[in-house]
């Protein structure tokens, strides 16, 4: 197939040079009525923003210029089948542990997983167990998690229905995850890997190898977080015998809207063809823009560039405090001097620098330049603050099951009373999106300090109704008659 082609988005082009009469949906009939307001944002793209009309597919039956350029997509990443999400990599995510996963079912989960996978869980009624990841102490992050303890796992849950792996993680750590796959294949099961960061990785070069390539069974990718496609826009491959696609098919109708944006659908196709024109030249443009940036943020003695402790995406960038500011201030700081970036935490600051093609400009001069003027001020100090280490077994499960906690009363307690009890809401740093504390798991003490650590260093989080009170639901545990038993 010739990767240069963009049939979805060159149908949309040649329909909207048609000047068609619109008597369908969208209401804005081809952006003629519009506001003046939006006139100069959203004219041209109102224009591609179409309906199943003939000729434009359906990406529900997809026949057509949408088959078409999922197949593309489909040989790019050497998979079996591909396809496009618009419903962001929560769609994805949901649909693959829906298409393996019943009422009940075991399934083995790395424990920083993002908060979509949690839901999968939730809505499947699965019965989780959790393998915590390792812990990077120089980062004061979690990294991915390792061989043993999945085949622990595996080999105390032989009935398990799929592992689901994180692959990168935020920070872009990406250690092999092929020796998990094998493993977890030997005994039939499947591997399910969010590769939310890493939709670029088939680019090669300097880039951790992508999952697909590594045995994964379904993968699902955010397009939008480092190609050049829409927010929301992702993808689903699967490439395994172990896993229905009739199955995925069915979840995604399910899950995924029963309007889909074609802008964002155009999009991912132009997406892919930009990865599939990645090359050589590209690939070393890019690497020297990168080690030149790093090398520049490195003079900056206020903060320290961290060097990843075994593979990792080169384009993710991770600064570290070496000031008095916290991770979070110092986010604020580059704020105030119009530098917006992706997260922070307690210590550290993310970059996700652009996946730029040979001879593309990017202001990287422009923005050392700019945190130079903004962070002078401040005083070199190491940050010397001990960490809050959480304790976590090698893997872990809920205290009660999804059934359970449905049936369960649950109260307000304070925070700083609360350890022991179990969990009745999910508490989530956003971003990244990682659960701290997750629903239906007893609280231990040094979950709580770290939570009220990262609260008073000024983190953001989702859930956690009460949090500003100090107050965290928790359940009612002779309520809960008597907790989850295997």
């Amino acid at each position: 197939m010739d990767q240069t082609n963009t049939p979805l988005y060159t149908a949309l082009h040649l329909h909207s040079m048609k000047n068609t009469v619109s008597y369908h949906v969208p209401g804005h009939k081809n952006g003629y009525a519009r506001s003046n307001t939006n006139e100069d944002y959203f004219s041209a793209i109102m224009k591609i923003d179409a309906t199943e009309l003939t000729g434009l597919d359906d990406l529900h039956s997809p026949e057509s210029v949408i088959l078409e350029a999922e197949k593309l997509l489909a040989e790019l990443h050497g998979v079996k089948k591909s396809f496009f999400l618009v419903n962001g990599s929560t769609a994805g995510n949901l649909a693959m542990i829906l298409a393996v996963c019943k009422e009940n079912d075991r399934m083995i989960v790395q424990r920083n997983c993002h908060k979509s996978i949690m839901n999968g869980l939730q809505l499947a009624k699965a019965r989780p167990v959790f393998i915590e990841p390792n812990y990077i102490n120089s980062w004061d992050v979690a990294g991915g998690i390792g061989r043993e303890a999945v085949i622990q796992a595996i080999r105390e849950y032989p009935d398990a229905k799929g592992v689901i792996v994180t692959y990168p993680n935020y920070y872009g750590m990406a250690d092999s995850i092929r020796e998990i796959v094998d493993e977890a294949h030997k005994n039939g099961i499947p591997v399910l890997v969010d590769e939310a960061h890493g939709a670029h990785f088939s680019a090669g070069g300097s880039f951790p190898e992508p999952a697909s390539s590594q045995g994964a069974d379904i993968i699902v990718q955010s397009a939008h977080k480092t190609l050049p496609a829409m927010t929301m826009g992702s993808y689903l491959h699967v490439n395994s015998s172990l896993v229905s696609i009739d199955k995925i098919k069915e979840k995604l109708q399910f899950l995924q809207s029963s309007s889909p944006s074609y802008p964002i659908m155009a999009s991912l196709d132009i997406a892919r063809c930009y990865l599939s024109g990645y090359n050589h030249n590209d690939l070393g443009f890019l690497m020297d823009q990168v080690s030149s940036f790093r090398r520049k943020l490195s003079q900056i003695k206020q903060i320290t560039v961290l060097d990843y402790p075994g593979e990792g995406d080169p384009l993710k960038v991770t600064i570290q405090s070496a000031c008095q500011l916290s991770g979070f201030e110092l986010q604020r700081e580059l704020e105030k001097a119009g530098i917006y970036t992706e997260l922070a935490d307690s210590k550290n600051v993310l970059f996700v620098l652009p996946l730029l093609k040979n001879g593309m400009f990017y202001p990287f001069e422009d923005t050392v330049q700019r945190m130079n003027a903004i962070l002078s001020p401040y005083e070199h100090i190491i940050n010397h603050k001990e960490t809050i280490m959480i304790g976590r077994q090698s893997h872990s499960k809920l205290a009660l099951t999804y059934k359970q906690m449905e049936e369960s009363h649950f109260i307000f307690s304070k925070i700083i009373e609360a350890e022991g009890m179990i969990a009745a809401e999910t508490i989530i740093p956003y971003p990244p999106g990682i659960p701290i504390i997750i629903k239906g798991e007893r609280l231990q003490g040094d979950i709580i300090k770290r939570l009220m650590e990262m609260k008073q260093n000024g983190a953001r989080f989702q859930g956690g109704i009460h949090l500003d009170k100090g107050e965290i639901l928790v359940f009612v545990e002779e309520e809960a008659d008597g907790g989850c038993n295997g």
